[in-house]
C-alpha cells in the first residue's frame, strides 16, 4: 500500500511539469513572430518575390520577341522599339521621325493618332504585286499546262469548227457573249461560223469581233419565227448551211453546234478530240417555267425522276445501246408555243448541240470516207431534225464522256417578249 501511494504521488507530480515546460515553448514562439528582426526578414522576402515576378515577366517578354522576332533594326522596313516606356504613348507624328522617308506611308499618318505600346508600328500602303511579275507568273503557268496538255492529252489537237445561229434580240448580246467566252478559252484553234437570220448585221458582227477568234459570218434570208417549233426548223437550216461551208472551203477539224443559249463545259472541247467519224455527248436539260403554278405541278411529277439528260446510252461492253431521251410527259399541254410564252421550253427529240462530227465525213471524193454516211446534197432540208439524218446506219455512233455518264454541256433556253424594246448592241 505504500508503495501504491508514493507511485500516485509521483504520477501527480510529473502531469502539472509537463504542462508548465510547455508554456514558455508557446511564449517563446509567440515572441519570436513579434520580434523586428523576424518582421524585417519576411518584408525583405515577400519584396524579393515581388521583384523577382516583374523583372522576370520583362525579361522573359523581351527574350521571346528577340527570340522569334523575324525583324531587325537595320532593315528600313521595320521600326522597332522594344525598350519604350509603358506608358509611353506615340503619335503619328513621333513615329514618322524614326522611319525613312515615304510619300505614301506618310500620307496614310498624316493625322492619325496610333497608339504603338511597347513596339513601333509602322502602317505601310497595301503592298500590289508588280505587273510585269504577275505577267511573267501567268505566262510561265500557261506554258506548263499547255505542254501538260501536249504529253498527256492529246497528240496532235485538231480544229475546233464550232457552228452557231442567231439572230438579232433582246437576250442575243446575253448568249453570245457567253459562247465567245468558252471557245476565247480553247486550247485549240477554233474556227467560229456564225449563221444570222435575216441577214447578216452590225449588231451580231460588232459581237463577234470582240472575240478574237477567227469567225465566218454568214446570214440566211428568212427571219426567224416567233414560234419554237419554226425557230426549230429554222435553226436546221441554218445548221446545215454552216455545214456546206464547210464542205466548199475544205475545212479539216471537229465539227461541234455551239447554240448561243448554251452553257459549255471545258473538258468538252478535250473530248471531242477523240471523236474518229462521228460521236455523241450527253446534254443536261435545263427546262424552266415562267408561271408558278406550272412550276409547281412539274415538281410534283418529277419528284422521283432523275435529272433530265440527253445523250448516248451504253451497253455493258461500252457499245451503243439506245438513246436517253426527254421525257415531255409531265409538261404535257403546259409547254411553250410562242417564244414569248411565259411556259416551259421543251427541247428537241434530239438536240443538234450533243453531236460533233469529222468534217471530212461532209467533203466530196474522200479515199477513207465511211460507207455509212449520207452525202450532203442527198440531205432535205426540211425534213432533217436532228444530225443523225445525215448517217444511213446510226448505230455507228461513237459515245463519249465515258460513254455518255458524264454530262458536259447544258441545254437552257431563256428568251425575253418578242415585241421588247432594247437599245442598238
Amino acid at each position: 500500500m505504500m508503495k501504491l501511494s508514493a507511485l500516485q504521488q509521483s504520477y501527480l507530480n510529473r502531469r502539472p511539469g509537463s504542462f508548465r515546460g510547455a508554456a514558455p515553448l508557446d511564449s517563446s514562439a509567440d515572441g519570436a513572430i513579434k520580434s523586428p528582426a523576424a518582421v524585417f526578414w519576411l518584408v525583405l522576402h515577400g519584396l524579393c518575390c515581388l521583384i523577382s515576378l516583374v523583372l522576370g515577366f520583362r525579361f522573359s517578354r523581351l527574350v521571346f520577341f528577340f527570340i522569334f522576332s523575324t525583324s531587325v533594326t537595320t532593315n528600313t522596313n521595320h521600326f522597332m522599339a522594344p525598350f519604350r516606356q509603358l506608358t509611353t504613348t506615340t503619335t503619328a507624328a513621333d513615329v514618322a521621325l524614326d522611319l525613312p522617308s515615304n510619300p505614301v506611308g506618310d500620307a496614310a499618318l498624316n493625322g492619325t493618332r496610333v497608339v504603338v505600346g511597347r513596339h513601333g508600328i509602322r502602317i505601310r500602303p497595301w503592298p500590289h504585286p508588280d505587273p510585269i511579275e504577275v505577267m511573267k507568273a501567268h505566262q510561265i503557268i500557261e506554258r506548263v499546262q499547255r505542254e501538260q496538255r501536249n504529253q498527256f492529252v492529246v497528240k496532235n489537237p485538231r480544229t475546233v469548227i464550232a457552228v452557231t445561229p442567231t439572230y438579232v434580240r433582246t437576250f442575243q448580246t446575253l448568249h453570245l457573249t457567253g459562247v465567245v467566252h468558252s471557245l476565247m478559252l480553247v486550247p485549240y484553234d477554233v474556227m467560229w461560223i456564225v449563221v444570222e437570220a435575216g441577214g447578216v448585221t452590225n449588231e451580231t458582227a460588232a459581237i463577234i469581233s470582240k472575240s478574237g477568234v477567227k469567225t465566218i459570218h454568214i446570214g440566211v434570208d428568212e427571219k426567224m419565227p416567233n414560234t419554237w417549233e419554226g425557230r426549230h426548223k429554222l435553226e436546221a437550216k441554218m445548221r446545215l448551211r454552216a455545214l456546206r461551208v464547210v464542205r466548199e472551203k475544205r475545212l479539216d477539224g471537229i465539227v461541234m453546234f455551239a447554240d448561243d443559249s448554251n452553257v459549255h463545259s471545258m473538258e468538252l472541247f478535250d473530248e471531242i478530240q477523240s471523236t474518229n467519224w462521228f460521236g455523241a455527248v450527253s446534254i443536261g436539260i435545263l427546262a424552266h417555267s415562267g408561271v408558278a403554278a406550272v412550276e409547281k405541278e412539274v415538281e410534283e411529277k418529277e419528284k422521283k425522276q432523275a435529272i433530265p439528260v440527253q445523250g448516248p446510252a451504253c451497253n455493258a461492253s461500252s457499245k451503243l445501246a439506245g438513246w436517253h431521251t426527254f421525257d415531255t410527259q409531265p409538261y404535257e399541254g403546259n409547254n411553250a408555243i410562242f417564244i414569248d410564252d411565259r411556259a416551259t421550253v421543251l427541247p428537241m427529240k434530239m438536240e443538234w448541240a450533243g453531236f460533233v462530227l469529222n468534217s471530212r465525213l461532209l467533203w466530196k471524193d474522200v479515199e477513207d470516207k465511211p460507207h455509212w454516211s449520207r452525202d450532203l446534197d442527198s440531205v432535205v432540208d426540211d425534213d432533217i431534225e436532228s444530225p443523225l439524218s445525215l448517217l444511213k446506219d446510226p448505230s455507228m455512233v461513237e459515245p463519249l464522256g465515258s460513254c455518255g455518264k458524264q454530262v458536259l454541256l447544258w441545254w437552257l433556253r431563256v428568251e425575253a417578249r418578242a415585241d421588247s424594246k432594247f437599245p442598238a448592241g
